[in-house]
């Protein structure tokens, strides 16, 4: 057990979970959204997707006062994502058939009243959490491969049982952590790192493909951002 007890700390992130609704709403600048966006800069509105079509307002996270940031998202202050009704193709840079933006601590953002009358997004806040503890999920790539045999052969001798008896992978909306992969995992590419998991979502009617999940990854060193999305 006191190996299983290393592994853990070994593969270990920390996150921000979300929850949707349940609360009265402020409709401040400082409030994470789904299905509603509504910080944009002066000159900005709702982007069009490949056809010229409004997309639909999917995400809105204010990061400050967020119990857990990424590093690599010190000094951001907003992101707000879009997509396209016409679904991005399961690995999608940015700016194809979704957008997702960006906004620094001095990036001078305006509250619009602006919305996609089309879309089938209930809008709702989003509550906050800090997730201590998450993991990976088996099969994703994000484990390293010694590890992952390592835990294969501790199954077969009976020193644990499975490992998701030991470790959980949050399943909602997220910054940060462990992508909760569906299917098996994805290389986004060199230099990005995953940042966010967007779900679908019931009460918010939002619903991925067929249940699926968004996931947001970012590049260190250029600062894009890519999209990938699986499903059931």
């Amino acid at each position: 057990m006191k190996r299983i007890d290393e592994i853990k700390k070994i593969l270990v992130k920390k996150a921000t979970g979300f929850t949707t609704g349940g609360f009265k709403p402020t409709n401040s600048d400082t409030e994470s959204w789904i299905g509603r966006v509504y910080l944009y800069k002066e000159d900005e509105g709702i982007p069009t997707d490949n056809n010229g079509k409004m997309m639909l307002p999917i995400l809105q996270i204010c990061l400050n006062g967020l119990p857990y940031i990424p590093e690599e998202l010190k000094g951001t202050k907003v992101l707000t994502v879009f997509v396209s009704e016409d679904m991005p193709g399961r690995l999608a840079n940015n700016g194809n058939n979704w957008v997702i933006r960006e906004y620094k601590e001095d990036d001078l953002l305006v509250l619009k009243d602006i919305c996609n009358q089309s879309s089938p997004v209930k809008p709702y806040p989003l509550k906050s959490q800090l997730i201590e503890e998450d993991y990976p999920v088996w099969d994703s790539g994000d484990i390293p491969t010694e590890i992952e045999e390592e835990l294969v052969e501790m199954e077969d001798s009976g020193e644990i049982t499975d490992y998701y008896d030991y470790t959980d992978c949050f399943a909602g909306h997220k910054i940060g952590g462990y992508p909760n992969y569906i299917q098996s995992g994805i290389d986004f590419g060199d230099g990005y790192e995953f940042m966010i998991q967007i779900a679908s979502d019931e009460k918010a009617n939002l619903n991925i493909i067929d249940s699926g999940n968004f996931y947001l990854a970012k590049n260190s060193q250029t600062g894009d951002w890519k999209l990938y999305c699986d499903f059931y």
